[in-house]
């Protein structure tokens, strides 16, 4: 009779109070076993608890659980991970954001300063750059095309007006309002006024009509000098001007920097609309056709300016009124990266003093005042 008794009471008995009972026998058997139970009955207490709890609501648990999960697959910024490749999708936002002008930012990538140099190089057109690709082709002007399209102009032409000499001799004649030393930065964007009127060089190809004899001598001199250069660049319009430097932020925000970051890189390397002197028709991007068929029509690099064709630019250009526009260690004043091949026409008596001073545009005018 006791001993079904003892049964039915153990069958109640729940596995918390079984651990209870063995750890209270145990503790009856000396200290050192007293000190080991009490020690597992305060670990054993909230374990029970916290089970049974979760036991008693499982169902509002499943609930809970059910709905995270369900967030986190409909959350906008994990949504990448139950749709696909997280770089596509990321990569698909970019362009968007980018198209429609709406944000300023994209996946941030921590870059060292010091290392931004190197990106230009890797950041060259993409094949889904085809067609600007083709537009910068139309750019490269070829010296014995320039001569051959001018001869046929002035055979047409009764007459051809003769440029008025320069008289400035002396520092103290150069003015600050001369359109010849006119000065288009960052700082500095182009007047709203200004006016200027572009004659053709070949084709579409343009700039201001009062560089192009100084311009022509200069290649002229050069091809007898064993170097037959090529324009890559002229007179750019506002709207080209956009277009480059609009690619050239997208080439670094789709490499992980920000838009803050790829704007300020940028503007080292293509000039932000309204402050290049394209715009204007005084500067042209001049390369040789050697070098430019060296690089595969990627000649627009810093090492032209250590080419016998670039080591003669820069000491010849003055001759015809033409500037190394951003020379090297000058960075700082020009807030512009070294570029050899970009020229810059200021008249030659302005152009001989800033070579043999070696002083920058900004450099000379500050001089004048």
């Amino acid at each position: 009779m006791y001993k079904g008794v003892y049964t039915e009471v153990a069958m109640k008995t729940t596995f918390e109070e079984m651990i209870r009972y063995r750890l209270r026998r145990l503790s009856k058997k000396g200290p050192i076993r007293r000190a080991i139970a009490v020690a597992c009955m305060c670990a054993c207490v909230p374990v029970f608890h916290c089970l049974q709890y979760l036991w008693n609501n499982k169902k509002r648990l499943a609930m809970v659980m059910m709905s995270v999960v369900l967030f986190t697959a409909y959350a906008s910024f994990s949504f990448p991970i139950f749709t696909g490749s997280e770089e596509h999708k990321m990569d698909e936002r970019l362009a968007a954001m980018i198209s429609d002008d709406s944000v300023s930012l994209a996946r941030e990538e921590e870059i060292a300063p010091q290392d931004w140099e190197d990106w230009d190089e890797e950041l060259l057109l993409d094949e889904d750059d085809a067609q600007l690709s083709q537009e910068d082709e139309e750019d490269q002007i070829v010296l014995e095309d320039i001569l051959s399209y001018r001869r046929e102009q002035e055979t047409q032409e009764q007459e051809t007006p003769d440029m008025p000499p320069n008289t400035e001799e002396e520092m103290s004649a150069f003015s600050a309002d001369d359109w010849r030393l006119i000065l288009v930065n960052k700082q500095h964007p182009i007047p709203e006024d200004y006016d200027f009127t572009l004659a053709t060089i070949k084709g579409s190809q343009k700039c201001d009509e009062r560089i192009i004899d100084d311009l022509l001598a200069m290649m002229q001199a050069a091809k007898e000098a064993g170097f037959n250069l090529v324009i890559k660049s002229p007179y750019r319009s506002d709207a080209r001007q956009e277009m480059l430097f609009d690619r050239k932020i997208r080439k670094y925000m789709g490499r992980g920097m920000s838009y803050m970051d790829a704007f300020k890189l940028s503007s080292q390397i293509v000039m932000v609309p309204d402050s290049s002197e394209h715009q204007i028709g005084l500067s042209l991007d001049i390369v040789s056709d050697y070098y430019d068929s060296l690089t595969h029509g990627d000649s627009l690099t810093q090492g032209f300016g250590d080419t016998e064709a670039g080591i003669w630019m820069a000491q010849h250009c003055a001759e015809y009124g033409f500037i190394v526009r951003y020379p090297k260690g000058k960075e700082y004043i020009t807030s512009v990266e070294y570029e050899p091949w970009h020229f810059r026409y200021v008249g030659v008596e302005a152009a001989t003093i800033i070579t043999e001073q070696e002083l920058t545009l900004e450099e000379f005018l500050d001089r004048l005042d």
